[in-house]
């Protein structure tokens, strides 16, 4: 139902005006509500690993500027639209960073970070959907609240509640890439995965998602340290080196038996890579590859063995919205844990002044279930 807002004439805001220029903190009118949208107060605000090289221009994301960046947020609904129907003033919510057109859910773009590849996605974002949260209130579509039950997550343990801080369930939007590339291979318990790499923050990610749809993990990356902690940290993992030995890490992969689906979330240096050869070549006849990595250039395909074998190659951008409630309900439900008691960690909170010091603590911890926060 529509709500009188009660709002700031003005809010402070990050923005970012050119890649050539580091973002600044300004004084700006806040956002208003209108049809098919929300007012949120910004809690916290996720930082990627990476958000450093995409405002100075160095993964030459496009997007429009000046545009207040920012990530996936939780906050609480300060204002509705006049065409809500559910959502309620107060109401804590994870503010989804995928935009999806409303008459065309293939037009998709990543609110402050990404306008996507079509006429679609570019309207998105230089239009109605602009702004983002690294700001203290960010209008937001209505569907991109995702309603979070607080008493069950926040709730004291003694009172059937899950005992988490607010900053923990941000970690729900990392758990969401994955999620929606397994998902999209449709994943079943009991069947073998292969995450590959597994020791960055979306492939460790998977790790966890993986594990709580009921499969066994095999995990790769080049890090031994890193592999002997995720292995160490979960039932049902076993961990792969990545050696650039192709025909080796093979071997190290059959060794573990059949394996049927692969989970790819290769970063963009990763092009030279022989560890995507080697995943495909271990699966079993019919398996499944989930393609949800961002290598830069073209890769070579063993075309052979897909062909043969009848494998499935499924690319996969973020998420579907039906993902994200199926998601919550998995935390909400205690499948799936969050906090430091299931070996998550908020290494950093930052204000808006902090956002330097934020990107860089957030670039020096992209390892799993690490995260950094702005806290606008």
């Amino acid at each position: 139902m529509a709500s009188e807002p009660d709002l700031p004439r003005t809010h402070r805001a990050l923005v970012l005006t050119s890649t050539a220029e580091p973002p600044t903190v300004q004084t700006m009118a806040t956002p208003q509500r209108g049809p098919g949208s929300a007012v949120v107060k910004v809690a916290v605000a996720n930082v990627l690993s990476y958000s450093r090289d995409i405002y100075n221009g160095k993964r030459k994301y496009a997007f429009p500027t000046p545009l207040v960046i920012g990530c996936s947020a939780v906050g609480r609904i300060a204002a509705l639209g006049p065409d809500a129907t559910t959502l309620t003033l107060g109401q804590l919510v994870l503010v989804d960073t995928t935009l999806r057109g409303r008459d065309d859910p293939t037009s998709v773009c990543l609110s402050g970070i990404h306008e996507g590849i079509t006429a679609g996605s570019r309207t998105l974002i230089r239009g109605e959907w602009r702004d983002s949260t690294y700001a203290e209130y960010a209008k937001v579509p209505l569907e991109n609240c995702i309603v979070l039950d607080e008493k069950r997550l926040l709730g004291k343990v003694e009172d059937g509640g899950l005992g988490y801080e607010i900053a923990d369930l941000l970690y729900l939007s990392a758990l969401m890439v994955p999620y929606g590339g397994l998902r999209s291979i449709a994943l079943q318990a009991g069947e073998t995965v292969l995450v590959a790499p597994a020791t960055g923050a979306f492939g460790g990610a998977a790790v966890y998602v993986a594990t709580a749809m009921g499969a066994r993990v095999i995990a790769m990356g080049r890090s031994t340290d890193a592999l002997a902690k995720i292995a160490a940290g979960f039932e049902r993992v076993d961990a792969v080196p990545i050696t650039s030995d192709m025909a080796a890490d093979l071997q190290a992969l059959q060794a573990f038996g059949p394996i049927d689906a692969y989970f790819d979330i290769s970063p963009p240096e990763a092009a030279g890579s022989t560890h995507l050869k080697s995943g495909i070549l271990a699966l079993r006849a019919g398996g499944r590859v989930s393609l949800m990595g961002g290598i830069a250039g073209d890769v070579v395909i063993p075309h052979s063995a897909v062909m043969h074998r009848g494998l499935t190659l499924k690319g996969c951008w973020m998420y579907t919205r039906e993902d994200t409630r199926a998601m919550v309900k998995l935390v909400e439900s205690g499948v799936l844990k969050l906090g430091p008691g299931a070996g998550m960690k908020v290494v950093g909170q930052f204000a808006l002044e902090e956002w330097e010091r934020a990107f860089e603590t957030a670039a020096g911890n992209a390892g799993i279930g690490l995260q950094t926060v702005i806290v606008p």
